[in-house]
């Protein structure tokens, strides 16, 4: 399996440390499955690491597993997401607190009819 294991490139829109490249070797990840991790997460909230987020997406086995990254969005020169790690969670996670919205953008989304 490790022959076909298909190493992240950076590009315009993601940066891969050499630690979540580790860990997609160790849990079998692919960068298809990083990326759409990333674009549609099931849950979002503050990583443990400062500045960071953490998404997951539930993995589509018969026993509850869960899939997490933890990315940090990089500002400068472009908003690129530069990945930091990834693993695989057995069961179901607790739920922690979500991400705060400023409480400007939550008043001007409720005056949109968005929220």
């Amino acid at each position: 399996m490790l022959h076909s294991f298909k190493i992240p490139q950076d590009d315009a829109k993601y940066a891969w440390t050499r630690h979540v490249k580790q860990k997609m070797i160790f849990y079998g990840l692919s960068v298809s499955l990083i990326k759409r991790i990333i674009r549609h997460p099931t849950r979002v909230e503050e990583g443990i690491a400062p500045g960071t987020i953490a998404v997951m997406q539930p993995a589509k086995t018969k026993r509850a597993q869960e899939y997490w990254v933890m990315y940090a969005e990089v500002r400068k020169p472009s908003r690129k997401k530069k990945i930091i790690t990834a693993w695989r969670y057995p069961g179901v996670s607790p739920i922690r607190e979500a991400i705060p919205i400023p409480e400007d953008i939550v008043k001007e989304l409720e005056e949109s009819g968005e929220l």
